[in-house]
């Protein structure tokens, strides 16, 4: 009955009706009690406390704007029904156990051959934990990495999520309904460094005093080329907060754990070849609102093969031995370079990723891993990708500009575990 609810945001976005021309009409609906037990300076960015669950999910459904799209994607479904089902829950905990723990194992079985998980056994009840992770899947790199946690009896993390996607108040109300984090994006400079204190005050209250476990990207938006790297930006960000002397101490509060994130398909790698060929022959081209929402969409319904997170070690161990350095720069630059060398480790390897790289190095490396079945398989999957870009004109040249891009997109992550596993091994 709940799978459905992940397409909330592809109905409301495009299916025109008239019902959508009211989503954003707060006058249909009574705004609810300001949210009790938190500091007051978290209250527009943090998930809503439970004291105010219910309000707040009785705001949601009379939205005019979530209604319609419950409609369109359920139309011989009862709303009333619904609406009586998500009243009945009393918090973000019940709401991922008995809503999203479902929808999320029904979108296991339909779009993947299986979401397996290495490291999260090492996890220790009570023990709260930041995790950074490589960025592949707008919605789904958290949502899985929640299953995974609630499937070893672990509360699902709440997730930090950019404001740049909840084009619409009723999105923002069901993100922060299911532990959602808001990060402002796109502010001016002084605007921009009063929101990332605030956010990383409140992901240090979140994990020191919630015991609240977080999900955050190394990055802001997703490598397009799978060339994972942490932006210093994010780690300046977490530094900020906390009751540490220095960096390194307020970093080691955060318990952070590097974590893999593993797709055996990307369904929206022709997406990114096509906007790299877009980008290619215009400079100046932008992405639509349209373009992310659809990319959510693809990513979301469409199948992405095997899927596999690796938690790594916590790094306070390593970050212990940078006490003492001076040098703030330095010490953002090695922070960063041990969550790339653990999630770079970490990445699951699949007989594609070895076809790629072999045919982008131009070698037979890695021959033995692969067979001439997979090698068939793989060239039919990207030639039924590239038939779905839809730009006009395209010669051969670009298509095969196109192929490139995604056998790299490909190729990266086998590239990248192999020069981490020769530093380990130096």
């Amino acid at each position: 009955m709940w799978v459905p609810l992940c397409g909330t945001l592809k109905a409301c976005l495009y299916h025109n009706s008239p019902e959508t021309e009211f989503i954003c009409h707060k006058e249909f609906v009574t705004i609810p009690k300001p949210i009790h037990n938190m500091k007051e300076e978290f209250n527009d960015i943090a998930p809503y406390e439970d004291s105010a669950f219910q309000d707040y999910m009785a705001r949601l459904v009379k939205e005019p704007g979530f209604e319609n799209a419950i409609k369109y994607v359920m139309p011989e479904a009862d709303y009333n029904d619904i609406v009586k089902d998500l009243l009945q829950i009393k918090g973000k905990d019940e709401f991922q156990k008995k809503i999203m723990f479902g929808i999320l194992l029904l979108l296991e079985r339909m779009t993947t051959s299986g979401v397996t998980d290495s490291g999260l056994d090492n996890l220790k009840p009570g023990t709260s934990s930041l995790f950074i992770t490589n960025h592949r899947d707008i919605v789904l790199d958290a949502s899985f990495l929640g299953l995974a946690m609630i499937r070893k009896g672990l509360p699902a993390q709440e997730v930090a999520l950019g404001d740049n996607l909840l084009i619409y108040d009723w999105i923002e109300d069901l993100v922060r309904l299911n532990k959602g984090i808001i990060v402002k994006r796109n502010l001016r400079m002084t605007k921009a460094l009063e929101a990332a204190k605030q956010l990383s005050a409140y992901i240090h209250y979140c994990i020191r005093e919630k015991q609240e476990s977080v999900w955050i990207a190394q990055r802001e938006g997703r490598a397009k080329d799978s060339n994972d790297v942490t932006q210093e930006s994010v780690i300046k960000m977490l530094a900020l907060g906390g009751d540490g002397e220095n960096i390194v101490e307020r970093l080691m509060e955060l318990h952070i754990i590097p974590t893999s994130i593993s797709y055996e398909y990307d369904p929206n790698d022709y997406l990114k070849a096509r906007e790299f060929l877009a980008r290619r022959r215009d400079p100046e081209f932008k992405k639509s609102q349209r373009d992310d929402l659809f990319s959510m969409e693809t990513g979301i319904l469409q199948f992405k093969g095997h899927v596999h997170f690796a938690a790594g070690k916590c790094l306070n161990g390593r970050l212990e031995k940078l006490i003492g350095n001076p040098d703030k720069v330095e010490i953002v630059r090695k922070v960063c370079a041990m969550i790339d060398h653990d999630i770079h480790l970490g990445y699951k390897i699949f007989p594609l990723n070895y076809i790629a790289y072999d045919r982008v190095e131009n070698c037979s490396r890695f021959e033995d891993k692969y067979t001439a079945e997979d090698v068939k398989g793989f060239d039919d999957y990207l030639n039924r990708q590239l038939d779905k870009v839809d730009l006009p004109d395209v010669t051969e040249e670009e298509r095969e500009f196109m192929r490139k891009s995604i056998l790299t997109m490909y190729a990266n992550p086998l590239r990248n575990q192999l020069a981490a596993q020769e530093k380990e091994n130096s």
